[in-house]
């Protein structure tokens, strides 16, 4: 089966968390699902440098990335990915959904009540556990 590496942001801003629902796509099963910003890791890049670069492709952000939260690795029924996780903070809050349908900021205690990608359920519970 099909192995991707990807990483995501967990991004902070006064005590906020930013949560972005993805469009449709390839599989319905991660269609209009909500996620941590991220994606894949390109040859040569570091886990931070693809971070960086993904999220200023895909939302024209810049974030200042901190240290590891957590590791991901989840089956989905076309390919398996393993997602690092790095927490970032921003003071840059006008972003573009260049790939995602919408946003939201949460407090930890309100992640859950979004419909989220199944491989980024773990780092949701990590979140509301670390509160």
């Amino acid at each position: 089966m099909k192995q991707i590496q990807v990483v995501a942001g967990i991004i902070e801003n006064d005590g906020k968390i930013l949560c972005m629902e993805r469009d449709k796509g390839k599989y319905d099963y991660v269609s209009y699902k909500w996620e941590f910003p991220g994606g894949k890791i390109e040859p040569g890049e570091t886990k931070e440098q693809a971070l960086e670069r993904e999220l200023r492709e895909e939302m024209e952000l810049e974030v200042q990335v901190g240290d590891h939260f957590c590791d991901v690795t989840y089956e989905y029924p076309d390919f398996v990915i393993t997602m690092y996780c790095y927490s970032c903070k921003t003071q840059d809050l006008n972003f573009k959904l260049n790939v995602h349908k919408d946003y939201k900021w949460l407090e930890k205690d309100k992640l859950d009540t979004l419909d989220w990608a199944p491989a980024d359920r773990p780092i949701v519970k990590k979140l509301m556990q670390d509160k």
